[in-house]
């Protein structure tokens, strides 16, 4: 099998099949990939697009072709000697619904269920009204109106023998210890003697399976002839006496069923963000874990997978702890795999979102993470800091919206007394258990606690830190210290003391120097509960709310940017480069994702803004004036409000197609559909004037309306035209970013991740537009063309140079492997005019020398030329200096270009002559 060289990411779902991807494998092999990098496959929920809802965590997913279409995939790979990657989610599985069966198991038996510590339940809870019960928040309704409304109804699903509560999709099953009290209601006599051997299953020694036999023998008695039908209307809700023998079997069972409001405040047990549907998983324990793993061991031994990508690390107990036993039984596992199917190593990744100055911590024993931070340190390359002043005021003054840092204090307050409200109250609960431990600090009281904690969550400028038996790790104290300092700025001194004391609870007094015992147990238990708190509340506050209230320039905001930072320094990219390539040498490298909000190349189009600042400023003015009669004037502020039309005409600006014609109606209104499902989601997701709990349909209805006039309307041409004019003075050195973005992804320390259909132009907005399907026909046409590189310039616009530059970088790759897994770093200086226009380093090996040359905020060196490449002239006296001593051997460089002579300096003009990037290898 190939060496780890390059990965692509495919969706998998119904539409798009493992079988599918078998006759494209030869395609991903010309292009210079190593590893498919797959979407979950085992089991999900019916219909799933992404597969992170897996309801049967033991089967090979039957909509993708099962467990026989997996090793068709696989067999294909090994003919090329290529390897699989596999996404997979520990945190959660699918639950609501009727197709978990371990959730179904815990709805019937509660407590007596063997999946009932699988799941992150608090059976404990301070509401009276649940007393051991678990919150079943599913109902489209309150639960009296649901009941009132027959919408309740007692059924009998005849295969399986089970009397169960439908609701929609949704199916609630009763306690077979119950079901006398349904039985009874018979007139059959079978039915009424099979209630009388069911009151008799309190009192077996194995109920669980006593009561299959027996629900089995209920099956084949009803499937025989004998009527359900009188036991089950005595339960019929919309009369009386039923409404009250409904409601009493309903309060009889182990769960509670209530509105789908009720979750954010009453929720007792962990869910994947504020999504009701996924329940948290408690892998930390050793039956959960092996049970949710077993089918991807089998995978590993037997040759079929050879990594793993882990969703969600975040989401965990404890990632550290995880992490060290998941890489020790993959290893242990490598002695059994085939010996055709042997690996030195078997990689784990983990999706981490990686703050301000943080690292991924190397005690976890994992290969890296999935790359975002390799996106953001690209992005933050590509924007002039030069435009970060106008670009503020310009967004300042139109919006009148605060600062982005305030933005995201402002949404974390909003989260955490929202959609995240009990999952907060949890933790204040459990840290108000662990004051009543100690005399000293048994006064504090919960609204106390409450106060302290939202503050201090409201401020941590991480995902979260991994506090464990031994404190917090000296990696994450410079973030809680900063976290604290926030949160004494926003509380008055009176709570400072109690700031105080959440500082020793939370990893300042490690739980390992209380004796075992009940308070040992209740700390370790805040802090994990703390610890899942911050990540969710930073998620939901900062990606999916903070993102879609701030657009000082949108480019800037993505999964794992810190949109806070506008820029940086060459300096700043070369620290990361060499640091990943010391710490984490084979971390993937992503540039685009299944979860990014904007297509890599709609970024790097966006990023060109930064250098013209300005520009924007009175274009901006100029389509407002323009747009002026398409807003409306609603009771609650103008529609769409000036901050969601900078927003939008953001959008338009680094998405609009290359090949879009104004005067093709079809090809316009396929574009405004797709800018009207991206601009729902913004509104609902900033939650400002929409959200997805309480849609404001004028408001949602008007900015619609505005996207349509724009886009369609005769009387709006002279928008539309001013419009599409500034998206392609864009789109030539968009083009030139993105081609960069390509070339760095492809040549810096890791491992390079394609996202799927990204080999051309990406200009998707985020999902699901950017999971459409892809045309790889078109794709495998241009790379077997073998297109000369001037021609591929001329038509630049088609994306078969991007396509071009992938392979021909990937396929040195391949020919060098250990150059760029493992060679040295070294940042190249740049001297004459335009130096700070360029980026050079050097990777180093044994016996071999690379050099990559990329210009950087170069719009104003490219001009009106109509073709991403910077005349040769316009670099003037720019030149590289190379620190090694001089070869007789010459740079040849992308695309057969001609060669570079030896010389310890090296012109941009020569470089950079022919194609936009370079990539030099040194020909002995």
């Amino acid at each position: 099998m190939k060496p780890l060289t390059a990965t692509v990411r495919l969706q998998f779902h119904s539409d798009f099949t493992l079988d599918d991807a078998v006759g494209l494998v030869p395609y991903f092999a010309r292009l210079g990939i190593s590893h498919v990098y797959a979407s979950p496959i085992l089991k999900a929920r019916a219909g799933s697009r992404h597969g992170y809802d897996v309801v049967d965590p033991t089967r090979v997913n039957p909509e993708l072709g099962g467990e026989a279409a997996l090793e068709r995939l696989v067999a294909a790979l090994r003919q090329h000697g290529m390897g699989l990657i596999l996404d997979t989610v520990s945190n959660h599985m699918a639950v609501g619904g009727a197709d978990n069966p371990w959730w179904q198991s815990l709805l019937a038996w509660g407590r007596r269920s063997p999946y009932a510590e699988f799941f992150d339940i608090q059976w404990h809870s301070a509401d009276p009204l649940l007393a051991g019960q678990l919150l079943l928040p599913f109902l489209g309704s309150d639960y009296g109106v649901a009941l009132r409304n027959g919408e309740l109804p007692l059924t009998f699903e005849g295969d399986a023998g089970v009397l169960q509560v439908a609701h929609y999709e949704h199916r609630f099953p009763i306690c077979p210890l119950d079901y006398p009290r349904i039985l009874r209601h018979s007139e059959h006599p079978q039915l009424r003697a099979l209630a009388q051997r069911f009151s008799t299953l309190s009192a077996s020694a194995d109920p669980l399976e006593d009561a299959l036999a027996l629900q089995a023998e209920l099956a084949r008695t009803v499937n025989a002839g004998a009527s359900l039908d009188d036991a089950l209307a005595a339960f019929d809700s919309r009369s009386e006496d039923g409404f009250k023998r409904l409601h009493q079997l309903l309060e009889h069972q182990t769960y509670r069923l209530a509105s789908w409001r009720t979750a954010a405040d009453d929720i007792n047990w962990r869910r994947f963000f504020d999504i009701n549907e996924l329940g948290g998983l408690r892998v930390e324990r050793a039956v959960v874990f092996e049970a949710t793993h077993a089918k991807l061991f089998e995978l590993i031994e037997r040759g079929l997978v050879d990594g793993l990508r882990i969703d969600h690390i975040d989401g965990l107990a404890d990632p550290r702890g995880y992490c060290r036993k998941l890489r020790r039984r993959v290893d242990s596992l490598q002695a059994w795999r085939p010996l055709e199917a042997a690996v030195e190593h078997v990689p784990i990744y983990v999706e981490k979102i990686l703050g301000v100055d943080e690292h991924l911590h190397a005690d976890w024993l994992t290969d890296g993470t999935t790359g975002y931070e390799f996106m953001n340190q690209v992005s933050l390359l590509q924007h002039d800091p030069a435009g970060e002043v106008p670009l503020t005021e310009l967004w300042s003054t139109v919006s009148e919206r605060p600062e982005f840092a305030e933005e995201v204090r402002q949404a974390r307050h909003l989260v955490l007394n929202a959609s995240l409200a009990g999952d907060c109250e949890s933790v204040a609960q459990a840290l108000l258990q662990v004051a009543r431990d100690d005399l000293m600090t048994r006064d504090l009281t919960l609204g106390a606690i409450r106060r302290a904690l939202q503050a201090l969550v409201e401020h941590y400028p991480v995902y979260r830190t991994y506090i464990n038996a031994i404190g917090r790790p000296a990696e994450d104290e410079r973030f809680f210290q900063q976290a604290l300092l926030g949160a004494r700025q926003t509380l008055s001194e009176a709570d400072w003391p109690l700031l105080d004391q959440l500082e020793q609870w939370l990893g300042g007094q490690p739980w390992r120097r209380l004796p075992p015992g009940r308070p040992r147990k209740h700390l370790r238990h805040a802090c994990v509960r703390f610890q899942q708190l911050t990540a969710p509340s930073a998620a939901k506050a900062v990606e999916d709310t903070a993102f879609y209230r701030s657009a000082r320039l949108l480019s800037r905001n993505d999964v794992g940017f810190e949109a806070e930072r506008f820029s940086a320094p060459p300096e700043q990219f070369h620290n990361e480069a060499q640091r990943r390539l010391r710490d984490f040498p084979d971390n993937l490298l992503a540039t685009a994702t299944h979860d990014h909000k904007r297509g890599e190349d709609c970024r790097a189009r966006l990023a060109v803004l930064s250098e013209r600042g300005p520009w924007l400023a009175s274009r901006i003015e100029h389509w407002r004036e323009l747009a002026a009669p398409l807003r409306e004037a609603l009771a609650d502020g103008p529609a769409p409000s000036p901050g969601d039309e900078m927003m939008l005409l953001q959008t338009l600006l680094g998405s609009w197609p290359l090949d879009l014609d104004l005067d093709d109606q079809t090809a316009l209104r396929r574009y405004a559909e797709r800018i009207r499902q991206w601009q729902q989601k913004a509104l609902r997701e900033a939650k400002l004037r929409s959200a997805w709990s309480a849609p404001n349909e004028a408001y949602e209805h008007s900015a619609a309306a505005y996207v349509d006039g724009l886009l369609l309307d005769r009387e709006n041409q002279q928008l539309r035209k001013s419009l599409a004019d500034a998206a392609q003075l864009l789109a030539c050195p968009g083009a030139l970013n993105g081609l960069v973005q390509c070339l760095l992804r492809m040549t810096s320390p890791g491992v390079p991740d394609l996202y799927q259909g990204n080999e051309y132009w990406d200009l998707s907005l985020v999902d699901p537009d950017n999971r459409r399907p892809v045309d790889y026909a078109s794709r495998r046409a241009s790379l077997d063309a073998s297109t000369p590189l001037a021609e591929l310039l001329e038509h630049w616009r088609d994306g078969r140079i991007k396509q071009a530059l992938i392979a021909e970088v990937l396929d040195c790759r391949q020919a060098r492997p250990e150059l760029f897994r493992r060679g040295d770093y070294l940042p190249l200086s740049v001297h004459g005019r335009h130096a700070d226009k360029v980026l050079a380093f050097a990777r180093l090996g044994e016996g071999e020398r690379a050099i990559v040359v990329v210009p950087r905020l170069a719009s104003e060196l490219l001009g009106s030329a109509s073709i991403p490449l910077i005349p040769a002239h316009n670099w003037d006296d720019t030149r590289l200096v190379l620190p090694f001593a001089e070869s007789p051997a010459n740079w040849t460089g992308l695309f057969a270009s001609r060669a570079v002579s030896p010389s310890r300096e090296l012109l941009l003009s020569a470089v950079l002559a022919e194609s936009p990037v370079n990539l030099l290898i040194q020909q002995s």
